[in-house]
């Protein structure tokens, strides 16, 4: 791709299709985990250990927050100023709540829920003020309309007044609480830069220069030698090459990594992109010092600094929390339905056979750390192998006759409930596999390079793949080539719809028990 001046538009569509091949293709890399940081990185790692907030998550708690008070609020006075009957309680309630949603959108709108809107409340607080008087006056209105008595005009000022002061109050608070914690790394977006030298310094001073900036510039990553990338790139120190980047990355928590090259390297970036697409974070390629114009749609901005935006952290913000609320309310429903089966279960194994009803295995969960996964023991247990190295086959002379049922209808899995409710499982999700686990004399990544990409979502009990008739054995390279893609395009395509259908499709697809041993 040769560099265009600038007056051209910079058409990316040939670099999308090229990054969006690196997801169906055997051509991602993962060192899975063997890569063994030097000192100074992991002692950065080490400090980066526990997990931030993110700003998107602090806004709509925030936004909630202020839904709740507010409706609170208008209940609360109209208790004293103007009591009503049940009947009249639960019509108040609807106009209030739906006083105080149209409140928060107009709010929205004002874009006072931004973070620079939090953290500067006095610049944002005519913004409010505005919107909060708009929301009132419609409430007003409408109770107005609604309610045979009229409301106390005595009872609406207290209301006006007490909701601007709560609304003034508080955002001063959070404003404190949010600059708090920007200086003490508890709300921020960890990001890497890919990439050293001049690139980098000017990507740097200018995300420094950006007066409300959540990123928290981690370390540089390069390949490169030292006179051609120096150790420190404006204050901050090159912590290793791109191969212990995928490690620091899953150590530290990363939640970007920013690549310091020109668009026009397309072959470089792109042979980065084949390393670091299996990481569970955003990848962003700065466009701060190319001379470029991009198409609206192509790019996002951190600050004033443009980014192309090449992957994205897959079920993030929000929609993890809705999938966990999914994960807790389905599992605990589950538990309730089938503990009879559970508890029969664990009885057949006490009683037909020597040694724990529950067998513990490690397997690679989320971001590619080590779980532990729960399942009714279906082997004798001097022959029990933990970690997967020989995979049960067909007959296989290991498995107790009650544990051959078990596994033939996937009840040995129903422990895992309690994986989901500990928040190490996800009840639908690209399923674990050992730590050691192989197909014939090779480990699953080396059949297929981009296996560890599943691990940018928790593992599931059930997924996408089971419910496409890849159950059981992995005894062909087809075969986790396949249970690799269809992982993938569960990860790609997810929604909660889409975890429904997986879920009503689970028991069918047990009824064919061909490749269960």
């Amino acid at each position: 791709m040769s560099q265009p001046n600038t007056s051209e538009q910079f058409d990316v569509e040939d670099l999308r299709k090229k990054v969006s091949e690196i997801r169906g293709s055997d051509t991602g890399h993962d060192p899975s985990g063997t890569t063994v940081l030097n000192p100074l990185a992991r002692q950065i790692a080490e400090q980066f250990r526990s997990d931030s907030t993110s700003p998107t998550m602090l806004i709509g708690q925030f936004r909630l927050f202020e839904l709740a008070a507010l409706l609170g609020l208008g209940l609360l006075i109209g208790a004293f100023a103007s009591p009503t009957d049940v009947t009249g309680f639960f019509a108040r309630l609807a106009i209030v709540a739906s006083g105080s949603a149209l409140t928060v959108l107009l709010l929205q709108v004002a874009d006072t829920y931004q973070i620079p809107s939090l953290r500067s409340a006095r610049r944002a607080a005519k913004r409010v003020f505005i919107g909060w008087t708009i929301g009132f006056t419609l409430t007003a209105a409408a109770l107005y309309l609604a309610e045979a008595e009229a409301y106390p005009l005595a009872g609406l000022a207290a209301w006006f007044a007490t909701g601007a002061g709560f609304l003034f109050l508080e955002r001063q608070l959070t404003a404190f609480a949010i600059r708090n914690w920007a200086r003490n790394g508890v709300m921020e977006r960890r990001a890497v830069i890919v990439g050293g030298g001049e690139p980098a310094k000017q990507l740097v001073r200018q995300l420094e220069a950006q007066p409300d900036n959540d990123i928290r510039i981690c370390g540089i990553f390069d390949d490169r030698s030292s006179d051609r990338s120096p150790t420190v790139v404006a204050g901050y120190p090159k912590l290793g090459t791109f191969a212990e980047l995928v490690e620091f990355a899953r150590l530290a928590r990363i939640d970007m990594l920013i690549i310091a090259l020109p668009a026009s390297a397309e072959q470089r970036i792109l042979q980065l992109l084949r390393k670091l697409w299996v990481l569970p974070v955003d990848i962003r390629l700065a466009a701060h010092a190319n001379r470029l114009r991009f198409r609206p749609r192509s790019y996002s901005h951190v600050g004033a600094v443009p980014m192309f935006d090449i992957f994205d952290k897959p079920i993030r913000d929000w929609d993890s929390v809705a999938k966990r609320i999914f994960d807790i309310v389905f599992s605990l429903g589950a538990i309730a339905a089938l503990w009879p089966i559970m508890l029969a279960a664990a009885i057949a194994v006490k009683t037909t056979s020597q040694g724990p009803v529950i067998f513990r295995q490690k397997r690679h969960g989320f971001n590619n750390e080590v779980i532990e996964v729960l399942k009714f023991r279906s082997m004798y247990t001097n022959m029990s192998d933990a970690t997967a190295v020989k995979a049960v086959t067909k007959g296989d002379p290991r498995v107790t006759p009650v544990g051959r049922f078990l596994r033939k209808s996937s009840i040995d899995e129903l422990p895992q409930l309690f994986n989901v409710l500990r928040g190490q499982l996800s009840l639908v999700g690209p399923r674990p596999h050992a730590v050691h686990a192989q197909t014939g004399e090779r480990k699953y990544v080396d059949v297929v390079e981009s296996y560890f990409a599943r691990h940018r979502v928790k593992p599931g009990v059930t997924g996408w793949a089971q419910i496409n008739g890849l159950r059981g054995e992995l005894d062909s390279d087809e075969k986790i080539r396949a249970r690799t893609a269809y992982d993938l395009d569960y990860i790609e395509n997810w929604s909660l719809l889409f975890d429904l259908k997986i879920l009503f499709l689970t028991p069918i697809r047990l009824l064919n028990t061909d490749n269960a041993y």
